[in-house]
């Protein structure tokens, strides 16, 4: 068996927001909406020249006014206009036949009904929260004296050793705003005519903000590794 690492493949997308569908057995599930693709092939990567495979994409049309010039010379080699957000998906791109340049890639091209899914986003940001907000403590005591304290955190240092807070300390600070990868949902459909692809349950951000969907890590190598036995 190959010890190859194996990086799942996946797409730019944006968040449309929830709703809901049912199946056909009667259940309501609830879903999230995600805008995903098209994405254009901007640069191909490969082991000979780079040391790994990979191929950078690009998401949401720009105005050309709007892009530099060295951005534009980068463009340019694609021929498939500019793009507001450009990232690098590692995977192996001569199975996938992604290594042509200018390709476009649609939501049906990745992902089917069934799959599993991991989706990495920003977080909404709440600003500077307590720590019963932020971490879910317990608070103080609402009886037996307690005077204006009820939602602090309570006693954080140590005896004489080692005399300091110990790092890591849940305290008070900046809540949310940070790239959070939500794994294992399931595909509930797939519309190509829309490039939308329904997730069930939620994924992070808010709506419109951009996420990055590929299939399940944890999934991914098992499938491969099952196929690799199967042949």
């Amino acid at each position: 068996m190959s010890n190859k690492k194996l990086y799942p493949e996946g797409l730019l997308g944006k968040k449309v927001g929830m709703t809901q569908v049912f199946t056909d057995d009667g259940k309501c599930l609830p879903v999230t909406a995600i805008e995903v693709g098209p994405c254009v092939v901007l640069q191909v990567k490969n082991q000979e020249r780079d040391g790994y495979d990979a191929v950078q994409i690009g998401f949401g049309p720009k105005k050309q006014q709007r892009v530099n010039k060295s951005q534009l010379g980068h463009f340019s080699k694609a021929g498939s206009g500019s793009f507001y957000h450009v990232q690098e998906v590692r995977c192996d791109v001569d199975a996938l036949g992604w290594n042509e340049l200018g390709k476009e890639l649609s939501v049906a091209d990745v992902f089917n009904d069934g799959d599993k899914v991991d989706v990495s986003g920003v977080s909404k940001g709440r600003g500077f929260s307590g720590v019963v907000r932020r971490f879910n403590v317990a608070g103080q005591p609402a009886s037996r004296g307690t005077h204006e304290k009820f939602r602090n955190i309570g006693s954080v240092g140590a005896c004489t050793f080692p005399g300091r807070i110990w790092k890591n300390q849940k305290m008070p600070g900046q809540m949310g705003n940070k790239k959070v990868t939500t794994q294992n949902l399931k595909v509930v459909g797939v519309r190509p005519d829309d490039n939308v692809l329904l997730v069930k349950g939620a994924v992070p951000g808010s709506k419109g903000g951009l996420v990055f969907i590929r299939k399940a890590r944890k999934k991914y190598a098992g499938v491969q590794k099952q196929e690799s036995q199967a042949a």
